[in-house]
């Protein structure tokens, strides 16, 4: 088969016999990835993260799932590139003006001065950088998708239960990935390649949670506020074992923590499911404790989320 395809991931290795090979993932028409080999080959810089390669291959089965076998392989046009880069449905800065918005709105002085100073601050990686790796919203725009759909689950969450706080709710939740844009490298096709040093070496929970801290002092906001934030902040992961140093302590860090894991669940689910035909079954998914899933057929799997409609 022939196929055009955008490489997403890229290593250069050696089999058994000392031959150089490519292991790669790529990003077919389809805007889904397949992991890929060509073999017998020495790249020599030739290929690179974000190509666009016109192949032809072959398919095989290797440990139960479906993998390319790259027999001819060249370069494309990169003006082809936006076809194979996931993105969110939503333009990532029509969304971040939307949650500008709602901040400026703030009865509360603090919040406003805090979340609309790091917002603007962030501007241009938070209307186009995903949220994720490899998991979810791992798209281009996925940040400021996955902040507005926790945004406004808490919107609806405030209607019912009127003794949340909302502004702080949804500062937190503007808040709480914001630090990912320090956290995370991204290529030309605006995807995420890897983690920065201090991405690594201190992740956004607790830088997001420095930038409040040194916000706040910067613009003499009061203290107890500001310590709120931060908590919800490094608590949103819930868990030790996620990455949080403290668990949610006060409601509306609950609540932060609690959607922000449902939304990045129905993420994943509606990822994989959609990958599949009606009727059939996942793969094991690691990141939803090794669960096969189920496709139904009774729902559609594009990724709409109706942001303040």
């Amino acid at each position: 088969m022939a196929s055009f395809a955008m490489i997403k991931e890229l290593a250069e290795k050696k089999d058994k016999n000392g031959n150089g090979y490519l292991d790669i993932i790529v990003i077919g028409s389809d805007k889904k990835e397949y992991p890929a080999k060509v073999w017998r080959f020495e790249n020599n810089g030739l290929y690179e993260t974000g190509d666009v390669i016109e192949i032809e291959y072959t398919v095989d089965n290797y440990k139960g799932r479906p993998q390319l076998n790259i027999t001819s392989i060249k370069k494309a046009d990169s003006q082809l590139a936006s076809q194979f880069v996931p993105s969110s449905e939503h333009d990532g800065k029509s969304v971040f003006s939307m949650l500008l918005e709602k901040a400026n709105n703030f009865s509360d002085a603090d919040f406003k001065k805090i979340v609309t100073h790091i917002m603007l601050e962030n501007r241009e990686k938070l209307e186009v950088y995903p949220a994720a790796y490899r998991l979810h919203h791992a798209i281009v725009g996925g940040l400021m998708l996955h902040t507005a759909s926790i945004v406004e689950m808490a919107e609806k969450i405030c209607q019912i239960y009127p003794n949340v706080n909302r502004e702080l709710l949804l500062s937190g939740a503007i808040l709480h990935d914001v630090a990912k844009t320090f956290e995370m490298e991204t290529g030309k096709t605006g995807l995420c390649t890897g983690y920065s040093v201090g991405g690594e070496l201190i992740g956004h929970l607790v830088k997001g949670a420095m930038y409040i801290e040194d916000t706040a002092v910067k613009l003499g906001v009061d203290y107890d506020k500001a310590v709120l934030l931060e908590h919800m902040v490094l608590s949103h992961h819930g868990v030790p074992e996620y990455g949080s140093p403290v668990r949610p302590m006060f409601l509306e860090a609950e609540i932060l923590s609690t959607l922000d894991s449902l939304d990045a669940t129905i993420f994943e689910i509606n990822n994989a499911t959609g990958k599949v035909e009606a009727g059939k079954f996942t793969d094991r998914q690691w990141a939803l404790d090794n669960r096969k899933l189920y496709n139904h057929g009774l729902s559609e799997f594009e990724h709409k989320v109706n942001l303040g409609e």
